[in-house]
């Protein structure tokens, strides 16, 4: 028999929104508990920073060039294999997915994708190798099951969320995508998220064995929690963050030193439609702007830490606490102000690629608490689900268990980024290592990805996309620049240092898949 798995993810949460790794606003003493009496990996990094290819990889245990979701928008293979499906096969689990799975395009109009379409079938699976699945986003928006049970239950208060991707301005400074709203917490996503796993879990026996995904739409954009919890922060009182370069003039000038496509997004010559609204141009965003969305951000991720707290009072009312691992962790980062940006999209560094992750092994499990720096990814999850199941890790994992202590042997950790538009057709790959952070940029393509001509119109003027010839780079040494504003690419004194990482990374970079996979949608 094995140990019972509850796996906890949030949407584009940054490594240091936690108290214990650095948080400074927003109070978070489930997680801060589960860090001090577990494992809190100080070096994670996911192997995509968006949606989609991060989410299969937590469920593959493969990097995205393997398992083909490599951006937003390619539809997760029914056939492919996934961890729910091994631990069920091989070890008799029961599974379930509570809240946010995006393993199809959300923007589904025609409900083509069964994940969109499955609350208006009345199925709460299965699906996905899941026995059990009650989906939510961000808001009352398509076919998911909060939509569905917010329109019916409570339809007053569908009126109160923001709206995604828009980037239409609100809130008290006109921040993009910010909203207070009214909507009682008990009705918001999170707290739902939480009651219907406390709900699932109700129905199993106290002997099963259960791996069941806890997934928070928070806080991704937009920003919009219940007014009650957004106003525990005057957001007045926030300081701009230590990244922000503080004035336009500084921003400039860390930005050209970057590629092209940093700079021409912070002036608006690039929109950047794969990591946020098209409409946002982040040289008007204001100071009071920055501090307003990341007040609101930090009670997002309080209320998270809430609803993680009912849970754990359940699972210790159960009985289940010595036998139950946890595991905290999200599926990338946001920029959240730094370098004057905001929101996410082809930019590798911490703040998108470094994640707060967390496991509080059972007690059981006799794993003594540590703080380990050694560089993990996402893939190392699905490795790390099979040797608490007790049963082997399958071939086609390429992740390694985490390790348990912080004298470890493990050397980099890769992330890779290829546009899911073909009129973008930009390629990155990126090693960290000791410190240091280089990413590679391989020759622009043309011919790769999806055609959305609409979408590519609305984006405007196509000669500001960028075209890069495969010599550009960034190289980045924490050690004496932890902010990541000052590119070595280029520094002579960093050039032995830089072939050696390149080589490094060439030789251990995934394979591309020989057959990729469509772009079915533009999200």
């Amino acid at each position: 028999m094995g140990r019972k798995i509850l796996f906890i993810t949030t949407d584009q949460q940054r490594f240091d929104s936690l108290g214990c790794n650095g948080g400074r606003y927003a109070k978070t003493p489930v997680a801060d508990a589960w860090a001090a009496t577990g494992l809190n990996y100080r070096r994670a990094h996911c192997q995509n920073v968006v949606c989609m290819p991060s989410r299969t990889t937590m469920f593959t245990g493969q990097h995205p060039r393997t398992h083909g979701v490599v951006s937003n928008g390619i539809a997760f293979p029914q056939t492919s294999p996934n961890i729910a499906r091994h631990l069920k096969r091989e070890a008799g689990y029961r599974t379930a997915l509570i809240g946010k799975a995006h393993f199809d395009p959300g923007l589904d109009l025609t409900f083509a994708f069964r994940q969109n379409r499955l609350a208006a079938e009345g199925s709460t699976g299965p699906w996905l190798d899941f026995e059990h699945v009650e989906l939510s986003m961000h808001g009352p928006v398509g076919g998911v099951h909060y939509n569905k049970w917010l329109r019916e239950r409570h339809p007053d208060h569908v009126g109160g969320f923001a709206t995604v991707l828009t980037g239409e301005g609100g809130g008290e400074t006109g921040a993009p995508e910010v909203a207070y709203n009214p909507i009682p917490r008990e009705y918001y996503h999170t707290d739902w998220v939480a009651d219907r796993t406390i709900a699932y879990l109700k129905t199993l026996g106290d002997d099963d064995d259960w791996f069941v995904w806890m997934s928070f739409p928070d806080p991704h954009h937009p920003w919009d929690p219940p007014e009650s919890v957004a106003r525990r922060f005057n957001w007045r009182e926030i300081d701009l963050p230590p990244g922000h370069p503080g004035s336009h003039e500084k921003i400039v000038e860390i930005l050209s030193q970057k590629p092209q496509h940093w700079l021409d997004w912070y002036l608006g010559r690039f929109s950047n439609p794969e990591g946020g609204p098209s409409r946002f141009v982040p040289c008007r965003m204001t100071h009071d702007q920055v501090r307003e969305i990341n007040a609101l951000v930090h009670a997002q991720n309080e209320l998270i830490d809430e609803a993680c707290g009912a849970v754990w009072s359940h699972l210790r009312a159960r009985g289940w606490e010595c036998e139950t691992d946890i595991f905290f962790t999200t599926d990338h980062g946001e920029l959240q102000g730094d370098f004057g940006l905001m929101f996410k999209g082809p930019y590798h560094v911490d703040a998108l690629m470094r994640l707060p992750l967390i496991w509080r092994p059972a007690p059981s499990a006799a794993i003594e608490p540590a703080t380990i720096e050694s560089p993990v990814g996402l893939l190392d999850l699905a490795p790390t689900f099979c040797r608490i199941a007790g049963v082997d890790v399958p071939a086609w994992v390429e992740g390694r268990e985490l390790p348990l202590v912080p004298q470890g042997t493990r050397e980099r950790v890769i992330t890779t980024w290829d546009s899911q538009f073909a009129a973008v057709g930009m390629h990155m790959a990126t090693l960290h290592r000791d410190g240091l952070t280089l990413t590679l940029y391989a020759e622009s393509t043309r011919d790769v990805g999806g055609r959305f001509p609409l979408l590519e119109w609305i984006w405007g003027d196509k000669g500001r996309i960028p075209h890069y010839d495969g010599a550009q780079g960034e190289l980045y040494d924490e050690s004496v620049d932890p902010l990541q504003w000052r590119n070595l690419w280029n520094d002579e004194s960093y050039r032995r240092l830089r072939s050696d990482l390149t080589a490094d990374l060439l030789d251990h970079a995934p394979t591309p898949r020989a057959e990729p996979l469509p772009v079915a949608a533009p999200t």
